[in-house]
């Protein structure tokens, strides 16, 4: 991308508002935030973003207000973020103009696809490919291989990779695949890390650990 793509990021949860910036700013995007319905169609204006997160259920207007009103001043991409999930709730959100839909509790790298598949309707971003080495994805196709040969990854084992080579060299705390992968509100064993980064390498043929170098007490890398 020529320049950074601004995103704003509206809910009234400050948990959730930390959770997805940190994510987004993680993978390149430039990001802004609002609390309120009210302060979201201020930023609009003030901010100018390439695609607007909302929530449902803000605390002055709510994200179906927010969103028929942001349609008569912009046709920036929309996608409701809400814990209403019936058919009926997506269906109005959709018929008040955003484009996508996703119910809580959310995975952020669900949300990272559809953040990307919205810019790239819009002609934002264009599908990428990530190299490391001679291991390579197809971000459009999630296709993996190495050396030219394809590896058949499962869907967990392909989210850490996606996330490693996408900033080669950055260390990854176990936190942050756990926060990004699982979901903020994770609770389980962080072991579950180790378990997947293992069967991830043996598949990748990385026996000598120099794809994925493991950062003693920290976390995980791609490369040295």
């Amino acid at each position: 991308m020529s320049e950074r793509r601004k995103i704003l990021v509206v809910d009234d949860e400050e948990a959730i508002l930390e959770f997805v910036t940190m994510g987004l700013q993680y993978e390149g995007f430039e990001t802004a935030t609002a609390s309120s319905g009210r302060e979201a169609l201020g930023m609009v204006r003030s901010f100018a973003p390439h695609l607007v997160i909302l929530d449902w259920m803000l605390p002055d207007l709510d994200g179906i207000a927010v969103c028929r009103e942001l349609r008569t001043i912009s046709d920036v991409p929309i996608i409701m973020l809400t814990a209403r999930g019936e058919l009926e709730d997506r269906v109005s959100g959709l018929e008040a103009g955003a484009d996508d839909y996703l119910a809580k509790p959310f995975k952020f790298l669900e949300l990272l696809a559809r953040v990307r598949a919205q810019l790239r309707r819009a002609g934002m971003i264009a599908t990428q490919t990530l190299v490391y080495d001679d291991l390579e994805i197809d971000l459009g196709t999630h296709r993996v291989t190495r050396a030219g040969r394809t590896v058949e990854l499962t869907l967990r084992e392909y989210e850490i990779l996606e996330l490693l080579m996408r900033q080669p060299r950055h260390v990854c705390t176990r936190e942050q695949i756990l926060n990004q992968l699982w979901g903020f509100d994770f609770c389980g064993d962080t072991n579950v890390v180790e378990v997947h980064v293992s069967a991830l390498r043996s598949k990748i043929g990385d026996t000598d650990r120099r794809l994925i170098r493991t950062v003693r007490g920290v976390g995980y890398a791609m490369g040295m």
